[in-house]
């Protein structure tokens, strides 16, 4: 959640009807059993629930994941070492600063902590969609266009994007004949589509994101599956609110220090 949000904000958000979706996705991806259990509240101490799970996708391989949705929050980590110290760590950092680096690196053993991801959610009722003036073309994920696109952007950039991931169709914009925009999702467990959108550097600014991802998501609703929108930049998140995703939390991969985790045995 926003480091900013107020008590108001987070209330809200505690009452929101997409919240148990979003929690049952993210309990199904920790590959463990855990849950997310009240904190009394996004300022009350009250660490996350941390537990073993070497495959977690909380997080990359080997790393610790904290996920935040509401006023609660879960937790991975690799080994029993690395659990006992996040465990040790966590247990009283307000629920609404375990995603901010700046607290994790001031009380955990961090070798990396790159900024944390907003998650991002909608409803039908909600959804805004866009009304673009050029055709919204759909085409297969592996159709020769879409590849080229792929190609031609900075592979940052696409890993970031998650494009080359997608199981919908991909929705693209063209510019003459080749693909500058597109966007779809790939599916993720709970009925969820984790939306995937990647612009051309060349194109961007011509909302032409906005305009992909709309098709996308409305692609995802109407087969009755939850859209999330997880982004860092900006400009990203911008482009979700612009559809109608609320940001419900956040979540950050932590990759601890090896050599600090000895003296956690034990």
């Amino acid at each position: 959640m926003a480091a900013d949000m107020s008590h108001a904000d987070a209330d809200a958000i505690a009452d929101h009807p997409l919240l148990n979706r979003a929690r049952r996705l993210w309990e199904t991806l920790a590959n463990a059993p855990v849950s997310f259990a009240s904190s009394g509240g996004p300022a009350g101490p009250a660490g996350p629930a941390v537990v073993v799970s070497p495959a977690s996708a909380l997080c990359p391989p080997s790393w610790a994941g904290i996920v935040v949705l509401g006023d609660a929050a879960i937790a991975t980590a690799p080994t029993e070492s690395a659990a006992l110290v996040l465990r040790r760590a966590l247990a009283s950092v307000p629920v609404d600063s375990l995603t901010r680096p700046e607290t994790v690196r001031a009380v955990l053993p961090v070798s990396d902590v790159p900024g944390p991801a907003s998650l991002a959610y909608l409803s039908g009722a909600a959804f805004r969609p866009a009304h673009p003036d050029g055709a919204v073309e759909p085409l297969a994920s592996d159709h020769p266009d879409l590849q080229g696109l792929l190609r031609s952007a900075e592979p940052e950039d696409v890993a970031e994007s998650g494009m080359e991931e997608i199981t919908s169709p991909a929705f693209v914009v063209r510019e003459g004949t080749d693909v500058v925009a597109a966007a779809g999702y790939r599916t993720w467990p709970a009925e969820t589509a984790h939306v995937c959108v990647l612009t051309h550097p060349r194109w961007r600014g011509r909302r032409l994101a906005r305009h992909t991802s709309s098709a996308a998501v409305g692609h995802a609703l109407a087969a009755g599956s939850l859209p999330q929108w997880r982004a860092r930049p900006p400009a990203s998140r911008r482009v979700a609110r612009s559809l109608g995703f609320q940001e419900l939390g956040r979540q950050l991969s932590i990759r601890l220090a090896v050599d600090a985790l000895g003296g956690a045995r034990g």
